[in-house]
């Protein structure tokens, strides 16, 4: 007898891969689907996952708890290098999509599969993300995608579903959404028209948002290791701070930029916990980094988050790039506190052993023990002196036209 092949299914519970896996079963394929937790996801909500998944014909369910790994290997390294996309999009999605990817291969393994698959379209970024990682990752298995060959609408596979009395996912309708440990994702609806507005849950923080208050945050060369003074793992405080935030409707947004594929897409978000650590973190850098260790992190961190975002983790020069980082970091270590109000935050105060901000020395705008007054005259009269050529060498060509 021919022994059936097995594929390991990316399963997110969702309406694209509740298709897939009665479709992949029809082709005679034994469906192992795999969950990667990568946040944003309660035990209930784990729990109706593995349902679904065997509702619809899955063989066998595997759950993997991916959170720590997507703290460690991705978030880390957004926070330090300050990644923010557009200078508003904190790549909530493309880390956790890579993450999955690695996941799913190392299920794959484990259950001797020939093959991978996965529920993205022909139109987005996960699709570009996933195959970059298996075919590098993993280049002996087969990847089947069976909405991207098919050019299945979301209209279709419901039809799918209810035809063979499968159950639809709950919320199958205009919109795509994405939960994962540095943020949620909204596509679809409102978001593909560039004029009209979000909902009101997007624009407006919740009625009963609690009253402003402080929480502080500790580093540890520019890794988020306390919240209020409770030693965590990482991606705990991520998602500590990330219900601190929902609570008070910070961190929502909007986001328009260039996909992988090369055209525009607009994205609605809410990514509380991301925007508050990364703008902490930046305050706390300012007062420790140099002005050029500054400049030159912030260019290759744009860098690095666009290649993120585009599906390129496993690229050499990122992993270059995470050694200047971490290097820029030895020093970033201190506190930092943040003012929460409805809708809005504040970073009102960084204090570190390696501030720059030395009021024994110096304070802006006052006084100062580093120089004279003489000596300053004299920095500002040479510090003139190319843009004194320069204007005098456009007057002599004026006179000469």
């Amino acid at each position: 007898m021919q022994k059936t092949s097995v594929v390991a299914l990316a399963f997110s519970g969702g309406l694209d891969t509740s298709y897939c896996v009665p479709r992949l079963a029809e082709r005679g394929l034994s469906v192992h689907t795999v969950f990667v937790n990568t946040g944003g996801t309660t035990p209930d909500q784990c729990a109706a996952i593995r349902a679904q998944a065997m509702a619809v014909g899955a063989v066998e369910h595997h759950e993997v708890d991916a959170r720590a790994l997507v703290f460690d290997r991705f978030v880390r390294v957004l926070i330090q290098a300050n990644v923010l996309r557009g200078e508003v999009y904190p790549l909530s999605v493309a880390a956790e999509r890579t993450q999955q990817a690695i996941s799913v291969i190392e299920v794959a393994r484990q259950i001797g599969a020939t093959a991978v698959a996965h529920g993205s379209t022909g139109a987005g970024n996960d699709q570009i993300r996933f195959d970059i990682a298996l075919r590098v990752l993993a280049p002996e298995l087969e990847i089947i995608t069976p909405i991207r060959e098919e050019s299945l609408a979301r209209e279709q596979a419901i039809a799918y579903l209810t035809a063979r009395n499968l159950p639809v996912p709950a919320k199958s309708g205009d919109f795509s959404i994405n939960r994962g440990l540095w943020g949620t994702t909204w596509g679809g609806g409102w978001t593909h028209d560039t004029w009209a507005a979000p909902p009101a849950e997007l624009l407006d923080p919740p009625a009963d948002a609690p009253a402003a208050h402080d929480r502080v945050i500790r580093w540890v060369e520019g890794v988020p290791v306390a919240l209020d003074h409770a030693e965590l793992p990482g991606h705990e405080i991520v998602d500590r701070l990330s219900d601190i935030c929902a609570a008070s409707g910070i961190g929502h947004g909007i986001h328009v930029g260039e996909t992988a594929l090369g055209i525009k897409g607009r994205i609605g978000f809410e990514a509380g916990a991301a925007l508050v650590l990364i703008g902490a973190h930046r305050e706390l850098e300012k007062m420790v980094l140099t002005k050029w260790q500054s400049f030159w992190k912030d260019q290759l961190g744009r860098f690095y988050g666009d290649r993120l975002h585009e599906g390129h983790y496993f690229d050499p020069t990122l992993r270059d790039i995470e050694a200047m980082v971490a290097s820029s970091q030895r020093r970033v270590t201190g506190e930092t506190r943040v003012r929460i109000a409805p809708g809005r935050f504040l970073v009102t105060g960084a204090t570190s052993p390696f501030s720059m901000l030395d009021r024994a020395v110096a304070t802006y705008g006052e006084e100062n023990l580093l120089w004279t007054g003489d000596e300053a005259r004299a920095f500002a009269r040479v510090g003139a002196i190319p843009e004194l050529l320069a204007m005098r060498a456009a007057a002599r060509g004026e006179g000469e036209s």
